[in-house]
């Protein structure tokens, strides 16, 4: 919305501290040459602040034409960050937990002479999960923000889903695909996929690192290091575990979970929750 004042026009825009550095550029000059190709002054909290960028200006197309740079600014620089938080089904029940256990036990045993098939490459069983999508929420207000539409798809698509026309896993599969949906739109995830693909995680080479290691390096990065992960040969463990039964659960929540953080229950920390029946 751009107002009209007694000066001229107004526009705020609400974007993290973490993202004023790359507004305002080396030596404040990507603000600078904002300023003057639109005619128009940005106002920009300090940093560490949470706050409004307030732009002003003489003329209204001036205003929304610095008002669109920046958010094109904020949507390019947002895309570098790794993700903070991600959409979940946890898949944590004691059930599952004894049967990937007993899963893990087995394969050790039958194909431990594979190339690079040891215990490290296992994921952790209290944080078995289906993740929806990544989100990168870079301050309280978009955490928040991101709970409130979490809340607010309960009641505008997942309780009118009949359960009776679809099962299980295609109720599943539409819940997770119009998540998605919902929050691509609102600009708080990328769409990666024309569908979520539903998969849980029980292997992977990204496990063998320090956890310490590997948050340090993500939190940097946004991805871990080629170099740093040796392969292994699955062959065998597809062939003889393709039919391996993990159990049957109940999935009736959603968690907006925080990565690398754990909870007192063993599961990441979850900032959000959405229960539906």
């Amino acid at each position: 919305m751009v107002e009209e004042t007694e000066r001229g026009f107004q526009c705020t825009v609400e974007v993290p501290s973490l993202l004023y550095k790359y507004i305002i550029g080396k030596k404040g000059e990507t603000r600078k040459r904002l300023e003057t190709e639109t005619r128009t002054s940005i106002s920009i909290p300090k940093p560490g602040m949470e706050g409004q960028i307030v732009i002003t200006g003489q003329q209204r197309s001036g205003v929304i034409s610095a008002r669109t740079r920046i958010d094109v600014l904020v949507e390019s620089f947002r895309k570098k960050q790794p993700f903070t938080h991600f959409l979940s089904f946890a898949l944590n029940q004691p059930a599952i937990q004894e049967k990937f256990l007993q899963f893990k036990e087995e394969v050790l045993e039958k194909c431990s002479k594979d190339h690079g098939v040891n215990s490290s490459l296992f994921q952790n069983p209290a944080k078995l999960h289906l993740t929806i999508g990544t989100l990168v929420l870079l301050s309280e207000q978009e955490t928040r923000k991101a709970c409130e539409l979490l809340q607010r798809s309960k009641e505008d698509f997942i309780e009118p889903i009949p359960t009776v026309e679809v099962d299980g896993s295609d109720k599943l599969q539409l819940i997770a695909d119009r998540l998605m949906e919902q929050f691509v739109t609102s600009g708080l995830m990328m769409k990666e996929w024309d569908r979520v693909k539903l998969h849980a995680t029980i292997m992977n080479t990204l496990f063998r690192k320090d956890t310490n290691v590997e948050q340090q390096n993500n939190a940097t990065t946004g991805k871990s290091s080629f170099k740093e992960r040796e392969t292994f040969d699955g062959r065998n463990i597809l062939k003889i575990f393709e039919n391996f039964y993990f159990g049957e659960l109940q999935l009736n929540s959603v968690h907006l979970s925080q990565r690398f953080s754990t909870d007192s229950s063993g599961y990441y920390a979850t900032s959000g929750q959405l229960t539906f029946s």
